[in-house]
């Protein structure tokens, strides 16, 4: 049996509901490269997953600390649309992938990980790309580092 160990994965696990505050929130006092904050909008930030399902998964998020997203103001409610539209374009130059993900859990009963803070996700797909790893081993393979990710990324916003 072959191992793969993502010993950064289980610092997400064992305080993913143990932390004070918000992490969204608290992200935003860091450094972009630091935070892997690649875009700041007027209401809205582009930043990347710090655990992937894909290379290129990435998440929009508004500055407003609201739970759901009848709450978000109609500004931040256009921007989030418009970020999405536009990464959606940056991951097709960049992958060429043949699908994307776009995905918003709004609720922890929805699967939100971050419940108190709504984020849209956006992720590129191939086909196949659910292959025996992460059906049967329950493990993702990222070929590409978070750190090239930022870098291809920032260059086109």
């Amino acid at each position: 049996m072959d191992y793969l160990f993502t010993p950064w994965r289980y610092a997400y696990v064992t305080t993913a509901d143990k932390s004070e505050g918000c992490i969204f929130c608290d992200v935003l006092k860091q450094s972009d490269e630091q935070a892997l904050i690649i875009y700041r909008g007027q209401h809205c930030f582009v930043i990347l997953n710090t655990y992937p399902y894909s290379s290129g998964h990435s998440m929009i998020v508004p500055y407003e600390h609201v739970d759901e997203l009848q709450k978000l103001s109609a500004p931040a409610a256009q921007e989030m649309m418009a970020l999405t539209q536009k990464l959606e374009s940056i991951l097709r130059e960049l992958y060429h992938p043949d699908g994307i993900n776009l995905g918003m859990n709004v609720g922890k009963a929805a699967g939100a990980g971050v419940a108190g803070h709504i984020h849209m996700h956006v992720l590129p797909r191939w086909v196949a790309d659910a292959n025996f790893m992460s059906v049967i081993g329950e493990t993702r393979v990222i070929p590409e580092s978070l750190e090239t990710t930022y870098k291809r990324f920032k260059s086109h916003f």
